[in-house]
């Protein structure tokens, strides 16, 4: 084995605590003794894992998780604990020896093949092939299936906002808050990076899988200073700070028009001490006040606002022209004369000491007209005061954003460098599963069938191979599988495919290129093909997403990308079928 495959195993050797031959059903377990009891310790089967309908009424979907399976394979162990616990929650009567059985129990015997992790996969294809001990393959269910599911999904769902936002706008996952629990949360930021986040604000996933960690201050922050009098030191490096802030926000205002007055102090001392704190880091919130608190009307109304959210994502930038945006939401208006204000103050500051601003967040209101309001700021004040990299400034939006807000902030030609995004991301709230099954194919070297009512839950039994087969124009084209027996498909020859269980629906290919899906990740006990780094995975996303033709990925009303089976193995399949569905009698 070469040094970087070491390396990379060893790497790969950390694995969340969690993660443990526990983390299962108790079912597994007494399966598993029913199986010792009967004499079946020596029986050899094939398990497949794999999804029957793509998530988010898409059709595709992105695999992940292989990685954390083998982890749990190189660390799969009941420990003397684990036995003891087994021994209080089993009934007596289960024979001492099989706990003896299951102390020895390890992953030598199973051998792993799957298709790479960050591929794009599609159900019925089985993501992973299990093979080895009934007993020790059975045992691996439920650990399997929690470790592919999520993963996948999460992925999936990354892979989604990325191709919505476009490859000019960075995403940032900012959802451990609202994150199933803190490892749904940790799985939840991995997985975005794979699907194509850029970062993501959760410092322990930054530091367990090397990704960008990225973050701001929050309103807290800003409400926490009253006063100028809150600035506890006007200086960097050697210069009055809060006195060039002061000056930068006057210079702004006329730059602009605006009246400096009707922006808040409280708001400018904590952009400032944030700014001496991170000079060459300064992005700042902006929205936190609302501009009915400096409105002399107001204050004579006895109105007082915090955050407000007037206005919708939906309602296009012409209706909220800045005449009729100023008359009708006051979050854009004290975006502009409080937050934007005191932000091209500090800015105008920090680039007197010698730095520059990155930019702005924006978490409320009307997010497409505040981006452009803001865009249209920062080119005023570049012109006016010949600051040319000001009309550069990062614009950062936030606030519960999903996929149909992108969408719609997409027609509306927002100026949005980066969204954060957390909730509709970490939680899936789509589709809160993805639905992996895994299912026996074959024992013993025979061929083993699910039958159902249901035609969607029939099995495809025994043991197989995937190949994908792509067009003459380079696009993906269909997957095929076929039994393991029957030889792989070649370029430029005809190939039969048939939908699995509808006999009409069949065509031939002639595939100008053909991809074998799978590899052996893991055999006699032992790590067979090391997995790559996280930044390669995300890097394969892309790439195997670009094999796809447009109306695949489209948002709405894709089109189905097809998967069929050999002549051999459908004709294998119904042949099974009739063996073994009982035949009904009529009364």
């Amino acid at each position: 084995m070469s040094s970087d495959k070491q390396n990379n195993i060893r790497v790969m050797a950390r694995q969340n605590g969690i993660v443990q031959p526990l983390l299962t059903d108790l079912y597994q377990i007494t399966m598993a003794y029913a199986y010792w009891k009967s004499g079946k310790i020596n029986d050899t089967a094939v398990f497949d894992l794999f999804f029957r309908t793509n998530p988010f009424q898409g059709e595709f979907t992105v695999f992940a998780g292989l990685e954390e399976c083998l982890k749990f394979f190189e660390n799969f162990h009941y420990s003397d604990s684990d036995i003891e616990y087994l021994k209080e929650t089993l009934p007596p009567t289960i024979e001492p020896e099989f706990y003896d059985y299951l102390k020895d129990l390890t992953c030598k015997d199973i051998k792993l093949s799957a298709i790479e992790e960050g591929s794009v996969v599609f159900p019925r294809v089985p993501l992973l092939r299990v093979e080895g001990p009934l007993i020790i393959a059975q045992l691996l269910e439920t650990t399997l299936l929690t470790l592919v599911n999520f993963a996948s999904l999460m992925a999936t769902n990354a892979a989604r906002y990325r191709m919505v936002a476009g490859k000019n706008v960075s995403l940032l996952e900012f959802g451990l808050r609202r994150a199933q629990g803190p490892d749904g949360g940790l799985s939840a930021s991995k997985y975005s990076y794979i699907g194509g986040f850029d970062g993501t604000s959760n410092v322990l996933a930054g530091k367990m899988f090397k990704i960008p960690v990225r973050g701001t201050h929050a309103h807290s922050f800003v409400t926490s200073y009253g006063s100028l009098a809150d600035v506890r030191s006007r200086q960097l490096g050697g210069r009055d700070f809060l006195g060039a802030a002061l000056a930068g926000r006057a210079a702004a205002a006329r730059a602009l028009a605006a009246a400096p007055a009707e922006a808040s102090d409280g708001e400018l001392a904590a952009l400032v001490s944030y700014a001496q704190a991170f000079p060459s880091g300064f992005l700042a919130l902006v929205d936190t006040y609302d501009v009915k608190r400096y409105s002399p009307r107001a204050r004579r109304n006895g109105r007082a606002g915090y955050n407000s959210n007037c206005g919708s994502n939906a309602r296009s930038i012409r209706d909220l022209s800045p005449a009729r945006g100023a008359r009708g939401c006051s979050t854009s208006e004290s975006t502009v004369r409080s937050g934007l204000l005191n932000f091209c103050g500090v800015a105008i500051a920090l680039n007197e000491c010698g730095y520059r601003a990155v930019g702005i967040r924006i978490d409320s209101g009307d997010l497409a007209y505040l981006s452009v309001l803001a865009r249209e700021t920062f080119n005023r004040v570049a012109k006016e005061l010949d600051l040319p990299w000001f009309s550069k400034l990062t614009i950062v939006a936030s606030n519960d954003i999903n996929e149909e807000t992108i969408l719609s902030l997409n027609e509306q030609g927002h100026s949005i460098d980066c969204f954060g995004i957390g909730t509709h991301l970490v939680t899936c709230q789509r589709q809160p599963a993805l639905g992996c099954v895994y299912k026996l194919v074959e024992i013993n070297g025979q061929p083993r069938i699910k039958l159902s009512q249901d035609v969607g839950k029939v099995t495809i039994p025994g043991h197989k191979e995937a190949y994908r087969l792509f067009g003459a124009d380079g696009h993906a084209l269909i997957d095929l599988l076929q039994r393991s027996s029957e030889p792989a498909p070649e370029v430029g020859q005809k190939v039969l495919c048939r939908h699995p269980f509808q006999e009409s629906k069949r065509a031939y290919v002639i595939p100008s290129k053909v991809e074998h899906l799978y590899k052996v990740y893991w055999n006699e006990g032992r790590v067979c093909v090391a997995p790559k780094p996280l930044s390669e995975v995300r890097d394969r996303v892309q790439s195997s997403l670009k094999t796809l033709r447009q109306d695949i990925k489209r948002n709405l009303n894709p089109t189905p990308y097809k998967v069929a089976v050999s002549d051999n193995l459908y004709n294998f399949i119904h042949d099974l079928w009739l063996q073994n569905a009982p035949i009904g009698e009529l009364f």
